[in-house]
């Protein structure tokens, strides 16, 4: 994937698509992230995949599961398991509303985008309830109403 710039000079280095499909986003974090050294130039090649990813807080501190960074070609020894558990960086006043929105029922954490931002990795994380089928349906069915009234007016104009 390549990646994109924005205003804020941030490099987007990947976004989990299906996040937002799946779950309805409540609220963001923007977090910071434990890496090695073979883990950011792997990122910074853009080879990481936030799809099966999702956070956890333990022990007052919080952890990310299941992010898949692939191995630095060059960095032979020093790589790390591609699927490591990494600790988030985020203030503790943050972590500890976050441990009393996680126990209300069916929260979760759930990594949207991951970027660099001078030169640090950064993730962007939300507290996200998961979606039923028949809501799935309903969001795109208004997604499809809203494209089709505003292809009507711009056939006016």
């Amino acid at each position: 994937m390549v990646a994109v710039r924005p205003v804020r000079g941030e490099k987007v280095v990947t976004i989990n698509r299906r996040a937002r499909h799946d779950y309805d986003i409540k609220e963001t974090y923007d977090v910071g992230m434990v890496l090695t050294g073979t883990e950011i130039k792997s990122i910074r090649q853009g080879k990481a995949n936030l799809v099966d990813g999702f956070a956890r807080v333990e022990n007052g501190e919080l952890w990310l599961h299941n992010m898949h960074i692939a191995p630095y070609d060059p960095g032979n020894r020093f790589n790390v398991d591609p699927r490591r558990t990494r600790k988030l960086l985020l203030h503790r006043n943050q972590i500890n509303r976050l441990i009393g929105k996680i126990q209300e029922k069916g929260l979760t954490l759930i990594p949207l985008k991951l970027y660099l931002q001078r030169g640090y990795a950064k993730l962007e994380l939300g507290l996200a309830r998961g979606r039923k089928f028949y809501d799935k349906r309903r969001a795109i069915a208004e997604r499809d109403a809203e494209r089709e009234q505003e292809q009507k007016l711009r056939r006016r104009r």
